[in-house]
């Protein structure tokens, strides 16, 4: 009785592990999908996305127009399509920035220990004490506005995250018996960190990535929102909702279709991030090997 019930619970965990497969590859695809947009903008807006035509402002959606226009004769279509160049472009930067130098120093920081550790700790701290977007439009504001900037500005404010979860794993890594083992083998410490701790962590790191794309996409678009990102007339997202704000009751289109972009965006990333987290799960994966 008791292998029958092992035996029904082992095909219920082999057929979920199949299930968050199917997910994740589906999830890939819409992301792919989005990158492809975001890479061949240029060939496939039906206008120019810059080109204006006063005598076509503020149209509403129709067969030629999907989307609209703007107050400029601009299409809104062409405008979101190009406009996911700089938001999604910038959000990968940004979360490839933040996560490879805060891993960097919370692996340092952790496996070597001392007075710098303590101080980059003490550093983080004060960056996490903040509220993150407000902190990020200070330092923004600051170092004037401009998609580059705003970037800057959130990755000052980002990476204290990685570094808390890579310290941690690092802590908890280096005490391990392969580490000693690979120490009496003569390795380095560069050898040890590279080829044993930092696969490792790999998994945690690469989940809370996936899950900040996110999160930084909101933050980028919120800082272009509030002029601190990205600069007319350049297509941008957060910068084309701000532009449109005050013609939300009369021309809603102009501040609807940057914003649904967005809120496809941070979803499709977002659901990603949780089924990449799903599969690479310990549980599930022990249970599928059994």
């Amino acid at each position: 009785m008791e292998n029958e019930k092992n035996k029904v619970t082992v095909r219920v965990q082999k057929i979920k592990k199949n299930y968050i497969k199917q997910k994740l590859i589906f999830f890939l695809i819409l992301a792919a999908a989005l990158i492809f947009a975001a890479v061949f903008s240029d060939k496939l807006c039906p206008y120019d996305p810059y080109a204006q035509d006063l005598s076509s402002a503020m149209q509403a959606p129709s067969v030629l127009h999907p989307c609209g226009t703007d107050t400029y004769g601009r299409d809104m279509l062409s405008r979101v399509i190009s406009g996911a160049r700089a938001s999604i472009f910038s959000t990968f930067i940004l979360v490839a920035v933040i996560s490879v130098f805060g891993t960097a120093v919370g692996v340092f920081c952790g496996y070597y220990g001392g007075i710098l550790d303590s101080l980059m700790m003490r550093v983080s701290d004060i960056c996490l004490a903040f509220p993150g977007l407000v902190f990020a439009m200070a330092i923004a504001a600051v170092l004037g506005g401009g998609i580059q900037n705003a970037v800057i500005a959130l990755a000052a404010i980002s990476w204290p995250k990685y570094s808390r979860i890579a310290r941690g794993q690092t802590l908890a890594l280096k005490n391990a018996p392969y580490i000693h083992a690979a120490i009496l083998a003569g390795d380095t410490s560069g050898q040890i960190i590279w080829r044993h701790v930092l696969p490792n962590m790999l998994g945690p790191v690469l989940v809370t990535a996936m899950l900040d794309i996110g999160t930084m996409m909101m933050e980028l678009a919120g800082l272009s929102f509030l002029g601190l990102g990205a600069q007319i007339p350049m297509a941008e997202w957060g910068s084309m909702m701000s532009t449109g704000r005050s013609m939300l009751q009369t021309y809603p289109w102009v501040v609807l279709s940057p914003g649904i972009a967005i809120f496809i965006s941070v979803v499709i990333f977002n659901l990603l991030g949780d089924t990449v987290r799903d599969y690479l799960d310990p549980k599930n994966n022990r249970s599928a090997r059994r």
